[in-house]
């Protein structure tokens, strides 16, 4: 199957479960304080739906806009704007009739649903899985490093032993630690085998989004072709998979971020690659002032670079020795719970970018949620994915916009505070003011998706 329509009914069928999780959240405790749920539905039932039936007092289906769903509660001002029923006198069963704290409890349910569903679903991966991991020795070449950190003291070739002091189990989390965490200091080991221990800017996540520097640890690869973007600068110079760049202008390569700083230097001028193929390369010999040469069965291939400065080439990746810990049911709980909480802390982390001129420009809407899942279908990383979602779709609710959970809860802890109850009218208004920032946000974030899809 086309790994579109993959990505696609992973993404469907995720966020059917967490959306109907979410509204149970809300329905749930309506229902234990006595409120009537008049609706109940699966995405939004915009002019008709393609599934409905009514039980009892509640109508369930499933609607054909899948942008979300929801539970409609009656007297209560949300997104369906039912003026007719709030002009009503208030009836014992609707939602402005109960206390506030049962308001309260009614309008966090949703939110606390995704944040439990998220934790549980993390427990549930690691006790049948279990967490993969790297060390420092599953990499015998160490890291490629970016030149930003190379005037902290890094070194192409080092090895991430510990952070603040601490060993890094997975030594591939150094880039989400320093840009999403507090770290003052990464002890490495350099290539000579000597350790140290480096201090870190306390801006470095800043720094490394505003220079686009999101992965500045990289494990060294050797330059040898895997794929060729079709109508590329390499493909039309005659580039193959499987070809190894032997040097760049006369210079050697030895690993992978050696060749892109070279394209990078080049300007966009022409290049004279050379390359092997199928065993050509045959010696390497020193001229009189102990420069290599190149000798023998080589081929030279001349190649220029498009406007971005990129050939168009993607490296053949090693295959790592990928470490799997196994937990018990007892230990997964823990660990569970610890892999919920620094999904969440790095989620709000980073949320800050986006209120920046770059982050405006990635944020992402369901195409780039629906990227987040694997080309082929994968248990674990579905689950994993969904998790994930799971707690960004609870941090988002929060938010303390109108129409949004956060935004009622909001108003709540107003009423509760000051005594008084917001004008209804007021909050109508600000109500429909919160629906169209959501609208506007949404059409953003789609619109983002769509020209990425077209131009990049």
């Amino acid at each position: 199957m086309d790994p579109f329509f993959i990505k696609a009914l992973q993404l469907i069928l995720s966020l059917s479960i967490l959306i109907v999780l979410h509204e149970l959240g809300h329905f749930i405790p309506a229902k234990i304080f006595k409120t009537r749920v008049e609706k109940f539905f699966l995405f939004f039932d915009v002019k008709f739906a393609l599934f409905k039936k009514k039980i009892g007092g509640t109508v369930y289906g499933i609607g054909w806009l899948p942008l979300g769903g929801y539970v409609k509660i009656a007297g209560m001002i949300d997104e369906s704007m039912d003026k007719e029923q709030m002009a009503q006198p208030p009836q014992p069963w609707e939602f402005r009739s109960k206390p506030a704290w049962q308001r309260l409890i009614i309008m966090l349910g949703g939110v606390t649903v995704n944040i439990v569903l998220g934790f549980l679903i993390y427990m549930m991966v690691l006790f049948v899985w279990g967490s993969p991991y790297i060390t420092p020795e599953d990499l015998p070449n160490g890291f490629a490093v970016d030149d930003t950190f190379k005037e902290m003291g890094f070194q192409d070739g080092d090895k991430v032993i510990k952070v603040d002091g601490e060993e890094l189990k997975n030594t591939i989390d150094i880039n989400k630690y320093l840009m999403l965490r507090d770290v003052n200091n990464v002890t490495v080991q350099h290539p000579d085998g000597k350790k140290e221990t480096i201090s870190i800017p306390e801006d470095i996540g800043s720094t490394m989004f505003q220079q686009g520097v999101m992965l500045p640890f990289v494990p060294m690869e050797y330059p040898i072709l895997d794929s060729i973007t079709a109508d590329s600068p390499a493909e039309r110079a005659g580039l193959q998979k499987g070809d190894r760049i032997i040097a760049v202008n006369d210079t050697e390569i030895g690993y992978w971020h050696e060749l892109t700083r070279q394209v990078k230097a080049s300007q966009d001028e022409e290049l004279r690659l050379v390359i092997q193929r199928e065993g050509e390369f045959e010696s390497m010999e020193l001229d009189g002032e102990g420069k290599k040469l190149l000798a023998g069965g080589m081929k030279t291939i001349k190649i220029t670079p498009d406007e971005e400065g990129k050939l168009g080439v993607y490296p053949k990746i090693t295959r790592l020795n990928i470490r799997h810990e196994k937990y018990s049911l007892g230990e997964s709980v823990v660990k569970g719970f610890d892999l919920a909480y620094w999904t969440l802390h790095d989620y709000v982390a980073q949320f800050k970018y986006v209120f920046t001129k770059k982050g405006a420009t990635q944020v992402g809407g369901f195409g780039a949620i629906g990227g987040l899942f694997p080309d082929q279908w994968n248990w674990q990383a579905f689950w994993m994915t969904t998790a994930f979602i799971s707690i960004i779709l609870a941090f988002m609710n929060i938010l303390p916009i109108p129409a949004l959970d956060g935004g009622h809860v909001m108003f709540l802890l107003y009423e509760m505070i000051s005594g008084r109850k917001p004008n209804e009218k007021f909050m109508e208004y600000a109500q429909l003011v919160g629906f169209f920032l959501l609208i506007a946000l949404v059409l953003f974030a789609n619109g983002n998706d769509i020209y990425r899809w077209l131009f990049e």
